[in-house]
């Protein structure tokens, strides 16, 4: 397949929420974006109008199908959910943050020193990555066999996308907590028999000294 065929994914995390800015692990909670994330998603819709994009699939939390519907308004294209972009299930950390969970008691906390090296422990009642990372990819490979050589937006969360970079990067699921994405940011890969990965965290659209990394 050569690059023509290749299909080009637009990868969106979505704006910014009240709970990103505490650091809590926030899973499948359905909650809005701030009135901050509302303006990136904006400046994410403004920054991809350009391009010629052919659809937009969004996870279904609000978070993100927000994001999505203001690409959606800016390009004029096709938008759908799809249950296989949501954000991987923390279970019952959900709404804290790393050092609350630490100071749960001692099970929870071998439990999360496991799964933060070990891809297929789940946090208790949730999903492991290694499950968030083959159902991404099945929706990945089920896009490029119908739309190849088109480029389609997913707008998603940390989980699903940094398994869909795992992959790309043919690299171990555990070795991308060393990458940082920020809400609104654009990464760009390219899904065929040689994945690319074109682009990683871009946030220009949103200012540079705006990156929470920034500040």
């Amino acid at each position: 397949m050569d690059s023509k065929q290749m299909t080009r994914f637009y990868v969106v995390r979505h704006g910014e929420t009240a709970e990103n800015l505490k650091m809590t692990y926030l899973g499948i909670r359905d909650v809005p974006l701030t009135e901050n994330g509302n303006r990136q998603a904006g400046n994410v819709a403004e920054a991809l109008s350009p391009l010629p994009l052919k659809a937009i699939v969004s996870s279904p939390f609000r978070r993100a199908a927000d994001t999505a519907a203001r690409i959606r308004d800016a390009c004029r294209i096709e938008m759908r959910t799809d249950q296989r972009l949501a954000e991987g299930s923390f279970g019952r950390w959900e709404g804290h943050t790393r050092d609350e969970v630490l100071g749960l008691g001692s099970e929870d906390a071998e439990l999360l020193v496991r799964w933060e090296s070990d891809a297929s422990c789940s946090p208790p009642g949730g999903e492991s990555i290694e499950h968030v990372q083959r159902r991404v990819l099945s929706l990945v490979d089920e896009l490029s066999s119908n739309c190849a050589g088109s480029s389609i937006v997913l707008v998603s969360h940390v989980g699903p996308i940094k398994a869909l970079l795992a992959a790309v990067l043919d690299i171990p699921l555990q070795s991308t907590r060393r990458m940082f994405l920020d809400p609104a940011s654009i990464t760009i890969v390219e899904w065929g028999p040689h994945p690319l990965l074109r682009l990683f965290n871009s946030h220009a659209h949103l200012g540079w000294v705006h990156a929470r990394w920034m500040t």
